[in-house]
């Protein structure tokens, strides 16, 4: 299959009818599967394609991550993300940045959907309209997502675990500050906006264990109820006696 297009789909009962639309289209030499992470890149190295299609959502909430390490790992393949359902224009900047060549949005219309797959199909670059508005917009780009990295993941799993930024620094004996560090670059890396986002994208990639998800229950600190309240309480209620 050297040089012809891989799209990347995990609606397996579809793949029949992919493939014949991409060959109605005059994509070239089409082959689909529904292979992730190691697999999917196990799977290019055999079949050298030139162009891999993959949908925005096939990671769910990580694809934009997913797709900088497969970049990494493989520089001379071109890839296009296709978004056929609602994406947020920001977050499908970070597959620009992440070394994607292409964002196609149907959500952009009818005949730009098409225009962005006939760009794609002569070896061209594309971006959705509604996303080159907002990298327009910005002053700067957000930087490319990084290796994740132990110390990170270490993070992850005290967030996962409900401890606070100050709770985390006093079990790593870290200042405050080097714990909102290490989240605001795992924001970036998953292209998250909260904890409850990074969370999620840890549990979804895998990188935070079942059996790492533990109940830390504290001895909360009650404050001391107020005497002189408490009198005047029992007072009235000996005076309805």
């Amino acid at each position: 299959m050297t040089g012809g297009t891989l799209l990347v789909s995990r609606a397996v009962k579809l793949h029949t009818r992919h493939k014949r639309r991409l060959e109605e289209l005059g994509f070239w030499n089409v082959s689909v599967t529904s292979a992730e992470k190691d697999e999917l890149n196990k799977l290019i190295n055999e079949l050298k394609p030139k162009l891999m299609i993959i949908g925005s959502g096939f990671y769910k909430c990580a694809t934009p991550y997913m797709m900088s390490l497969l970049h990494k790992q493989q520089k001379k393949l071109k890839i296009a993300v296709v978004s056929i359902y609602e994406y947020p224009a920001d977050l499908a900047i970070k597959f620009i940045v992440n070394g994607v060549n292409s964002y196609i949005n149907y959500f952009d219309g009818y005949d730009c959907f098409y225009e962005g797959l006939n760009y794609v199909r002569r070896g061209e670059n594309y971006i959705s309209p509604s996303v080159q508005e907002r990298i327009d917009m910005r002053e700067e780009l957000p930087l490319p997502s990084g290796e994740v990295t132990e110390r990170q993941i270490e993070i992850l799993r005290f967030l996962n675990n409900g401890f606070t930024i100050m709770e985390i620094a006093d079990e790593l004996s870290f200042s405050k500050r080097a714990i909102e560090y290490y989240k605001a670059e795992l924001f970036n890396n998953f292209g998250t906006r909260n904890e409850i986002e990074l969370v999620r994208v840890a549990k979804h990639l895998g990188l935070v264990k079942d059996d790492e998800l533990n109940f830390y229950g504290g001895n909360y600190v009650l404050p001391p109820k107020n005497k002189e309240k408490t009198i005047k309480r029992n007072n009235k209620q000996e005076r309805k006696l």
